[in-house]
């Protein structure tokens, strides 16, 4: 992600409204409803290490759990490109975190440390493929000393996975980030923009309008074939620039061969269809020899390219256990 668009991002991100939708919308476990999110606040991402090495951190919230004072920190990490090693990279920076928690005792009260919930935002062009476990990237050595070895799993929100018949019906901001970037005609874009007007009409709510304009304009509009101005600031005006300026857009598309990039796009559609018809057997073939299966493996399976989903059709003969498919 070029520093432009990590900086548009992390503006968003800096809205707690857009945490509240991420965690209330995207992470579907109990802890999430016992959070008190009057009390979410950002923190510092800034950490010094004991050799003085620095690394500024992209966003860490807290927000109180339960009825103590314990927080859960929310570590979310941009991404443009798959890391085969983005366990071990959140392992380093939540180290720096505890760290920086230990010397300014922020733990009040308790001998032990707060959970850390680390976050993953991805919206490269391929799938995720890296492994979301550290453990999966260790070599096993049976005997005793997997007991020894470091445990971490993080949370892949892997946008282009998202099919948009399920996120057109959420009154969700950050599914509204994710349509925008699956977007594929202006009109697309214009209908998000036109909920996200009708969604932040609160005058309390002027800066976030003003923050996903900004995105809009740096992200989605800076390939576009003509200038966005500078002083355009808000949603309604970005969406009057936008309709005023889509019959022009497909006009010069058919000029320049549009026709050619909706076949490749058909293409990519119809290869992504026969992937998902791939990973739809894969799921009935495991069901039937081991059982249900849980929604992190069926979120796996769905969002595998066609490489690792023919590994594990082929594994599916021999395998004793379902973890004899998947390592």
């Amino acid at each position: 992600m070029n520093k432009s668009h990590d900086q548009a991002y992390k503006l968003l991100f800096s809205e707690p409204e857009l945490i509240v939708d991420l965690l209330q919308g995207f992470v579907q476990e109990d802890w999430v409803k016992t959070l008190d999110f009057k009390t979410l606040e950002k923190v510092s991402g800034s950490f010094i290490s004991d050799d003085l090495r620095s690394r500024e951190d992209d966003l860490i919230w807290r927000v109180k759990y339960k009825e103590d004072w314990l927080y859960v920190y929310l570590l979310i990490e941009f991404q443009s490109t798959v890391d085969p090693y983005m366990a071990v990279r959140l392992m380093t920076y939540i180290g720096l975190l505890y760290q920086d928690l230990i010397k300014s005792r922020q733990f009040a009260g308790h001998q032990q440390l707060p959970p850390v919930f680390p976050v993953v935002l991805y919206n490269g062009d391929q799938r995720w493929t890296a492994a979301t476990e550290l453990k999966d990237l260790i070599v096993h050595v049976p005997g005793g000393l997997e007991q020894y070895l470091p445990a971490l799993k993080y949370l892949i929100l892997d946008e282009g996975a998202y099919q948009a018949e399920s996120l057109v019906p959420l009154k969700n901001l950050v599914a509204a980030i994710f349509r925008l970037e699956n977007a594929q005609t202006d009109q697309e874009i214009l209908a998000v923009i036109t909920n996200l007007i009708e969604w932040l009409q609160a005058p309390e709510q002027t800066r976030i309008r003003r923050n996903f304009s900004v995105w809009i304009k740096r992200v989605l509009l800076s390939s576009q074939e003509t200038e966005v101005k500078s002083e355009v600031t808000d949603l309604l005006e970005i969406k009057t620039m936008l309709a005023n300026r889509i019959p022009q857009w497909i006009k010069e598309g058919e000029a320049r061969g549009e026709a050619r990039g909706e076949a490749r796009g058909e293409a990519r559609g119809e290869a992504r269809g026969e992937v998902r018809g791939e990973a739809k057997t894969l799921i009935r073939q495991l069901t039937l020899k081991f059982g249900s299966l849980t929604e992190a493996i069926t979120t796996r399976i769905y969002q595998a390219e066609k490489e690792e989903l023919d590994l594990w059709v082929e594994r599916v003969l021999t395998a004793v256990t379902l973890d004899d498919v998947f390592h």
